[in-house]
């Protein structure tokens, strides 16, 4: 069913409601056992050694003097790797370990275990690796024009994703360029890499592991260590954040080689520092645009190159650029568009999935764009917008219509409907000033901007993608009482998924007592928890799944109590009839029964790109939000300080209220983490600042109030017509933000993070 139904039963704690987390309680108390803090007994530690270099040829390798350090049982290089010495999520182009060359600093060249963690770190100190260092590939632009050395055969192009929609050489009145470049950001997860392998004794190996997406894990895995799938079992362990940063490999198959070989368990920990190398960031991007339009600001034309920088190995970069190349023209009508997006390798670090996923890099270059067309056409920020606003019926630049709600309009009137922040320069508290903590400024030189922007997300996997999910759900009598278990392979990272899911069975079947087992892989595939596509996507298969065991119920009710099945319903423990009222108690219905149904879901599909034109319906679903932004600066000192960040987000149906607003506030986070702070700084291939004294993200002293009106605007082909909501208000933040620096300061800002030296021209 991909359609919006019905249902006649009602639950405390269902759909709609803001029930407790499951795992709250914990996780404030600090008794959450997350992936890093899994022990066994007897277990060993391991740890990697990884390239200094960007790029280099591995002229040897000698291992003898760790393994003969007193505590150490393995010391393995690619040679040691059974199966394929390759991986990726799109792309098998990654070494498990480099073989002839190291393509980005820190690489993993060679794993170690021992007894003891330090050992194990002073092993891999022992390891002597020879390097014929090579000069590094650096530039996306310089990949596409075929200059430098090949890094993988076939050239340093990942992906080349053209746009051709409407007229392609019409002219316009009014023409607004613009050059705009978004740093590398990182996904800043407080949970490091960890995980813990255990041998077992049919030959294969469990593995407990904080990751995004079990069972594509699994896949890479097994191709690795040459095993079949019944032998590599998942279970995902307690995570500290994702954002896209664990879709990708880490220790899993380091964890699972080094527990095979010594036949021990094996636990593996990043520090912090290592974390930085150990995942995919954001695709630090460049990209060119040229807006044209009629003197009242009507778009008539959007061209565009965007040029996305995937680092040394493709991960995703393949479908980032799909992303940024459908998305490229932002929540507008444009009659013509001609868009090339090209994705490239190269030896900075590997760039990947990160949320907001293309859409990000795409909307601070066409927001940017918006604000300059409203200044050149004379019309206000709001304006431009509206006049070119999207809405249910538009034709996308990919030919796909879009067929549900598309409030943008929606979104920005009743933003700037919001109530301005109070002007309090004249206060004599200077805390509310950039720099007033510090006593650095006493207002002299502070002006105050206002900024908008709005944003658009695909939702779900696109371009005809095999996307679904997998639910197990069963009800039965347990100590008295109807009782539902739960379950499926879908990670919860933190996004209160295991919350929605007890909400659905809740609503469907009218029990209080809801279980969600551990997530694992010997239930089928519930894809990743990315693309915001889980309370969609397993959303959908739970609810499949207790529709279907309602279904077996009250066929199995109405034999017991001798009534026709139309006229029964379940909710609140009873069996209801729509004549005569309650019947029974579910628990004695139930009796010694029990009633178990497993769903594989889909989503309605979706197409590939043509690879000439990209016309195609390459997405499901699409999710909007818009933000104002109020920001003060002090042009003297270069600080400045967001007053506040407001947003009007359209979900749909919000399931759990409490939890939208938390993924609301959670995103704008971010947006404002690239707009004004963050950024993996890298310098030839070498990354300058891989700690969080010196990668900057925001605090709760950087967050400012935020006022959210939340639209629940249904989608008929989504479950309870719900959109995703986690990624579209990391999108809209950041423009908004640096809408709001210019607004106040006069200045182009054309590049994110904004810097204090961009404010003051030092």
């Amino acid at each position: 069913m991909t359609t919006t139904e019905s249902t006649d039963v009602t639950a405390a704690q269902g759909i709609g409601t803001s029930p407790v987390r499951p795992d709250g309680t914990m996780k404030v108390r600090g008794e959450f056992a997350y992936s890093s803090d899994l022990w066994h007994e007897d277990m060993l530690w391991g740890a990697t050694l990884r390239s200094p270099h960007p790029y280099a040829h591995i002229t040897g390798i000698d291992i003898s003097a760790a393994l003969a350090l007193p505590g150490v049982y393995a010391v393995l290089t690619h040679t040691d790797v059974p199966g394929v010495n390759r991986y990726g999520l799109e792309h098998p182009d990654q070494p498990v370990l480099a073989e002839d060359v190291v393509r980005y600093q820190g690489e993993p060249v060679a794993i170690v275990a021992a007894d003891h963690p330090e050992t194990a770190r002073r092993a891999v100190a022992k390891i002597d690796v020879g390097y014929e260092v090579l000069e590094p590939v650096t530039d996306s632009e310089a990949a596409v024009a075929g200059e430098g050395p090949e890094l993988h055969p076939g050239g340093n192009v990942v992906r080349h994703v053209p746009i051709r929609f409407g007229e392609q050489d019409v002219t316009a009145d009014v023409v607004v360029t613009g050059r705009y470049e978004v740093g590398m950001q990182d996904q800043a997860f407080l949970g490091p890499e960890s995980g813990l392998a255990v041998p077992a004794e049919d030959g294969g190996v469990d593995l407990f592991v904080a990751t995004q997406w079990l069972h594509v894990d699994q896949q890479q895995i097994v191709a690795a260590l040459g095993l079949p799938k019944d032998k590599v079992r998942l279970t995902l362990g307690g995570v500290g954040g994702a954002f896209g940063g664990r879709e990708d490999l880490s220790i899993q198959v380091h964890a699972c080689l080094l527990a095979l070989h010594t036949g021990k368990p094996v636990k593996m920990v990043y520090n912090r520092e290592e974390s930085f190398y150990g995942h995919v960031h954001r695709h630090p991007a460049t990209l060119y645009y040229e807006h044209g339009a009629d003197r009242d600001g009507r778009l008539v034309y959007v061209r565009a190159r965007m040029y996305l920088d995937g680092g040394a190995y493709a991960s995703t970069t393949g479908a980032v650029s799909g992303n940024a190349a459908t998305l490229g023209v932002g929540p507008y009508s444009v009659p013509n568009v001609t868009i090339d997006c090209w994705g490239t390798y190269s030896n900075n670090p590997p760039c990947g999935a990160m949320r907001g996923f293309g859409a990000v890099q795409a909307a601070f270059a066409y927001e940017s764009q918006m604000d300059r067309l409203a200044r050149a056409c004379g019309l206000d920020p709001v304006e431009v917008r509206l006049r070119n606003a999207m809405s249910e019926g538009t034709r996308l630049p990919t030919g796909q219509v879009v067929d549900s709600a598309a409030p943008v309009d929606e979104l920005l009137t009743r933003l700037r409907a919001m109530p301005l922040p109070a002007d309090r320069s004249g206060e004599p508290d200077l805390r509310h000033l950039p720099g007033g903590v510090s006593n650095t400024t006493h207002g002299e030189g502070v002006v105050r901007g206002v900024g908008y922007a709005v944003g658009i997300k695909n939702i779900c996997f696109s371009e005809g993608f095999d996307d679904y999910s997998t639910a197990r759900v069963r009800l039965e009598a347990l100590g008295g009482e109807p009782a539902a278990t739960v379950q499926t392979a879908a990670c919860e990272v933190g996004q209160g998924l295991v919350t929605i899911l007890q909400q659905i069975i809740r609503t469907e079947l009218g029990v209080e007592q809801v279980t969600t087992l551990p997530m694992d892989t010997s239930i089928g595939s519930a894809g990743s928890s990315s693309a915001s596509r889980q309370s969609y996507m397993t959303g959908g298969a739970v609810r499949a799944a207790a529709l279907e065991v309602r279904a077996a119920l009250v066929e199995h009710a109405a034999r017991i109590l001798g009534h026709d099945r139309g006229d029964l319903s379940v909710g609140g423990g009873k069996v209801v009839s729509r004549t005569d009222g309650v019947l029974a108690d579910l628990v004695d219905v139930l009796g010694d029964a029990a009633f178990d149904r497993t769903v594989e879901w889909r989503h309605r599909p979706t197409e590939s790109l043509d690879p000439e034109t990209g016309q195609g319906n390459a997405h499901v679903q699409y999710g909007f939000a818009a933000h104002r932004a109020v920001v003060d600066v002090d042009t003297e000192l270069g600080l400045l300080k967001v007053v506040a960040l407001d947003c009007v987000q359209d979900v749909g149906k919000a399931l759990n209220p409490q939890a939208v607003l938390g993924q609301i506030q959670g995103g704008s986070a971010q947006g404002l983490g690239l707009a004004v702070m963050e950024e993996i700084q890298t310098e030839g291939g070498v990354i300058r600042n891989p700690s969080f004294t010196d990668y900057l993200i925001p605090t709760v002293l950087d967050m400012p109030p935020m006022r959210i009106e939340v639209l629940e605007l249904a989608d008929p082909h989504a479950p309870y017509g719900l959109r995703g909501v986690g990624e579209p208000p990391t999108i809209s933040s950041t423009p908004a933000i640096v809408a709001a620096i210019r607004a106040a300061t006069g200045l182009a800002l054309d590049r994110v993070p904004v810097r204090p030296e961009h404010l003051t021209g030092t």
